[in-house]
């Protein structure tokens, strides 16, 4: 039997996604091992990201700083931008360093099953970014799932009355897939064989 604080992380630890109680066992059982190599720099990690935690108030992504690096980046083309469903999709696509351009973070998918409505994500940020103007580019980049899909017909109904390039994520995703789940090659494919919408 291990003390409450230990079953209480390692509670913590099986709440967490790809954790279940074994391996949530397994890593607490090595943080306690390996305490000076692994608990301790663990446990300055959180502390630090707990502090400075905060979500871009351009673009949605979560880091450190407001704006986010993405956004602040003056490299990055701003005359394209990138909209996801999630911060873990937007992450997916950084990870394959192909896409130049900004993003923008919707906070979820339409949803008629779950309630999820337009009003419940940052669609009308969205349509402000792009009434400034300077973007000529907009990819949609929605998972390849019903819900995903419906929303991507929903922004460009929305998104029509605009001069922009409109385009999505080719369908060579696997149906029902996402973003987050997907390898390096095959986000590099869909972003290179992106086309028009519609």
């Amino acid at each position: 039997m291990a003390s409450p604080e230990i079953e209480a992380l390692t509670s913590a630890l099986a709440r967490l996604p790809g954790f279940g109680p074994r391996s949530a066992r397994r890593a607490v059982l090595h943080l306690v091992k390996k305490r000076e190599a692994a608990l301790a720099p663990l446990r300055s990690a959180l502390m630090a990201v707990e502090e400075r935690l905060s979500t871009c108030s351009i673009c949605g992504n979560v880091d450190t700083s407001d704006p986010c690096a993405i956004c602040a980046d003056p490299r990055r083309d701003a005359r394209a931008l990138c909209v996801v469903e999630d911060v873990s999709d937007l992450w997916a696509l950084e990870r394959s360093r192909l896409f130049p351009g900004r993003f923008h973070v919707l906070g979820g998918r339409l949803s008629a099953l779950e309630g999820v409505r337009p009003d419940d994500l940052a669609i009308d940020s969205l349509i402000r970014r792009i009434d400034q103007g300077g973007i000529d580019e907009v990819v949609l980049a929605m998972n390849a799932t019903l819900e995903g899909q419906t929303t991507a017909h929903y922004l460009a109904e929305r998104l029509e009355r605009f001069p922009i390039r409109l385009t999505q994520l080719a369908h060579g995703l696997p149906v029902g897939g996402e973003l987050d789940y997907l390898d390096e090659g095959t986000l590099a494919q869909a972003l290179r064989a992106r086309r028009p919408v519609g």
